[in-house]
């Protein structure tokens, strides 16, 4: 599954250098006009330098370019930047439904991305990912649709993988402390108690540690 950076990829958000680095100031000034018209020689505008000049709409798409190359933002990101910039609330509104029509502000695609990324590379489960997304601006309808991708047998796979990472670590800690430290580390992941004491439980069982089925964390 692509990661932030692919994703901004497919939307030629990031060119030439893997690290984000564009090729050229040409194309960064390129991107600009497609997004908000204007014109002008190659050169003449500082905004392809980088400084943003000129009209609020001028400012607000720089900000906005520098913002999106190297990772994807939401557009309550981006609104937060602008208004952080002073830019006037209608200005911002138009300039980021600009930058929505044409693809370069894609929210369900940024939760989708983020959600897979979270969830495979940090173990997060369905309730730390909606959380996360939320902070971000993302509206509840496209967190639950990109949440629904985690179904909960993939969710509590994912939650014996990071148990049996940290088991051997506890080794030689008594019963209680064993359990106390695993469940821990899932639910600072998201995952719900009936959850986490499940997979530790089974995760014990299986190394013939005794289980009295009254624990708790």
């Amino acid at each position: 599954m692509p990661d932030a950076e692919a994703w901004l990829r497919q939307r030629g958000l990031v060119v030439g250098d893997p690290r984000g680095e564009p090729d050229s100031r040409d194309e960064e000034l390129d991107r600009g006009e497609a997004v908000g018209g204007g014109g002008g020689a190659p050169g003449s505008s500082r905004a392809e330098r980088g400084a943003p000049s000129g009209s609020p709409e001028e400012e607000a798409r720089a900000i906005c370019l520098r913002l999106l190359t190297g990772t994807p933002r939401t557009r309550k990101q981006l609104a937060d930047a602008l208004a952080k910039r002073e830019i006037p609330d209608d200005v911002a509104e138009e300039v980021l439904s600009r930058f929505e029509d044409v693809g370069l502000i894609d929210d369900a695609a940024f939760a989708d991305a983020w959600v897979e990324s979270r969830h495979h590379s940090r173990g997060l489960a369905r309730r730390a990912l909606a959380r996360e997304l939320r902070t971000k601006g993302v509206a509840s309808a496209v967190i639950d649709e990109a949440v629904g991708q985690v179904d909960s047998e993939q969710e509590e796979c994912t939650a014996r993988e990071l148990v049996d990472r940290k088991l051997r670590s506890t080794r030689g800690l008594d019963r209680d402390k064993r359990i106390r430290r695993l469940a821990g580390m899932l639910a600072r992941r998201g995952y719900g108690e009936g959850v986490a004491l499940r997979v530790v439980r089974r995760a014990l069982e299986e190394e013939g540690e005794e289980w009295d089925g009254e624990d708790a964390y």
